[in-house]
């Protein structure tokens, strides 16, 4: 199941991942010896005992691993500075199967700003998931808002897990179907 360019890493701390693609959580043990197989957007993927498991990047410490840092955004940044971000923040989620990243794939299907009454910002994300059973969905969902959460005058962000329209390969970006072989 695990690769070549796999990491082999011992547990820092007792951690609570979850099972991928089921999605129900589960604690490993501090000194387990666990294969990071995929390391990109701050989360992680790991091999364990014959399971494939997501660590958030919160956790990433007991990896051994630096936690992910929030953004940049300069104080007097504009809404259209801000929405890129917010895009650039969403590119940095990948699914835990593959490596490609939820944007590319098509998963988000709206992200809206708009402002509060205390001027903070107010960020909508509509998205889906490739399977309407797929048992990640809601923690991808957790990792949207988490990711915009973040991101410096975000006052309150909403993400809508949404089965309509449905997924299919043809909403994936170019750029992901040549990473996916599918070109």
């Amino acid at each position: 199941m695990f690769g070549q360019d796999s990491e082999p890493v011992t547990l820092k701390r007792e951690v609570e991942v979850i099972v991928v693609p089921a999605g129900f959580p589960v604690t490993l043990e501090k000194g387990a010896l666990v294969y990071i197989t995929q390391a990109m957007g701050g989360s992680f993927t790991i091999y364990f005992e014959g399971n494939l498991y997501r660590v958030g990047g919160k956790d990433a410490d007991a990896l051994g691993k630096e936690p992910l840092q929030p953004p940049e955004l300069p104080e007097n940044a504009s809404d259209e500075e801000f929405q890129t971000l917010a895009w650039d923040q969403m590119r940095t989620i990948y699914d835990p199967e593959i490596p490609i990243n939820i944007v590319e794939l098509g998963l988000i299907y709206d992200c809206r700003i708009s402002r509060l009454d205390d001027g903070r910002r107010y960020v909508y994300v509509e998205m889906t998931v490739t399977a309407p059973g797929c048992g990640m969905g809601e923690f991808l969902v957790e990792d949207v808002r988490e990711k915009i959460g973040i991101i410096p005058t975000v006052g309150k962000v909403d993400v809508e897990l949404v089965f309509d329209p449905p997924w299919n390969m043809e909403m994936m970006s170019e750029a992901a179907r040549l990473e996916a072989g599918m070109m």
